[in-house]
């Protein structure tokens, strides 16, 4: 909604201030639709050639993410500790082997079914029981496991970021597609010199739409949304480094109270629980 705000109030701004200063928003409601069709026409081809189908696919399916508010809040972050807490509360009382058939079958579990908030996200439930099942085999120490965490959460940080260079990509072709509109306006009025010079005023104007729009689309709305998607995906990423720095604090053999404090500082700060706020909601989950 917040996405939506900022764009009414841009675009308002901008016309409002135009039509106030006496501005004949005619002309440009009048070349509007042929100039959005030859920019959004070679920016949408062009954009198609610039990148994989993959990437293409996960372009059109974040986008409607950035209309959304985020999902990585403090109440998401505190059910994540909560439920690392009781994974590795178990694991201690009982043995790490007592948490395979929760780490095998997560979906079945009690322990992520309690915690429904991220225990049904995807994302978070298979990075979790990964290293959970390799901490579970013990074939490896708390350093390969944390280079191997490093990878992934690289990796994931490529993956989720493709999307966002992509969009960037388009915002700065934009202003030049607006310029290749302009000159095909300039060169239709050039080749309707011998008309009268109002009906030449008008298709000039018609002409500069073209730069106009080019320049208002990439820095109104494309790019800004490029790096509203690019906040996103470094949450994304954080939630990953919790679960990371919790899992490795336990391998480490502290317990889990002072795990999910590790993971806990790793947080952004806007979205990270104090020490009372999480030791409550633990105690409230227990």
């Amino acid at each position: 909604m917040i996405v939506i705000v900022g764009y009414v109030v841009s675009m308002v701004c901008i016309f409002g201030v135009y039509i106030f200063h006496g501005g004949n928003i005619g002309v440009i409601l009048h070349a509007l639709p042929f100039e959005m069709i030859t920019i959004f026409g070679a920016a949408g081809g062009a954009f198609v050639v610039n990148n994989q189908p993959k990437v293409l696919k996960a372009t059109l399916k974040m986008i409607p993410e950035a209309l959304k508010g985020s999902k990585f809040t403090k109440a998401r972050y505190m059910e994540l500790l909560a439920l690392l807490y009781d994974v590795l509360q178990k694991a201690l009382k009982e043995g790490l082997m007592a948490i395979e058939k929760d780490v095998e079958a997560p979906h079945d579990s009690p322990l992520f079914k309690k915690h429904a908030v991220v225990g049904s996200d995807h994302h978070v439930v298979e990075f979790m029981t990964d290293y959970l099942r390799m901490m579970v085999s013990g074939n490896l120490n708390a350093h390969e496991i944390e280079s191997l965490m490093d990878s992934e959460i690289d990796t994931h940080h490529q993956e989720a970021h493709a999307p966002v260079a992509a969009i960037a990509r388009l915002a700065g072709a934009l202003p030049a597609f607006g310029i290749v509109a302009a000159v095909l306006g300039v060169v239709n009025t050039m080749g309707s010199v011998g008309q009268p010079p109002a009906v030449l005023g008008g298709m000039i104007a018609s002409a500069l739409v073209g730069t106009f729009l080019g320049i208002l689309l990439a820095y109104g709305f494309v790019e800004p949304l490029g790096g509203l998607l690019e906040q996103k995906t470094e949450d994304a990423a954080k939630e990953l480094q919790c679960i990371k720095t919790t899992l490795l604090a336990s391998m480490q053999g502290y317990n889990p109270t002072t795990a999910i404090e590790f993971g806990r500082k790793v947080l952004f700060s806007p979205d990270r629980p104090t020490f009372t706020e999480l030791e409550n909601h633990v105690r409230g989950k227990k």
